[in-house]
């Protein structure tokens, strides 16, 4: 099975909602997750998000449906961000 990997981007001062700035399986994939990394932004494993969220469009914002599930993601990454924030 090929990895996918999709980015999210919300800034809350310019976006109503997190947006997809990149998705791709393969080498765009592991490339999108590497810059990521080296970025040090956290990255979420979960395989079913991934696949809902490689059907929108690059730089749409998610649809109202997937606010909830995605919100729980964000939420968690402001935690781990705050926690280890100096």
């Amino acid at each position: 099975m090929q990895k996918k990997a999709v980015a999210l981007r919300y800034h809350q001062e310019e976006d109503r909602a997190p947006r997809v700035v990149a998705s791709g399986k393969g080498i765009v994939a592991e490339n999108i997750i590497e810059t990521g990394e080296a970025a040090g932004v956290y990255i979420q494993e979960d395989r079913d998000m991934v696949e809902l969220l490689a059907q929108i469009e690059l730089n749409q914002e998610i649809p109202m449906e997937l606010y909830g599930a995605v919100s729980e993601i964000l939420s968690f990454v402001y935690k781990v961000n705050g926690k280890y924030e100096k």
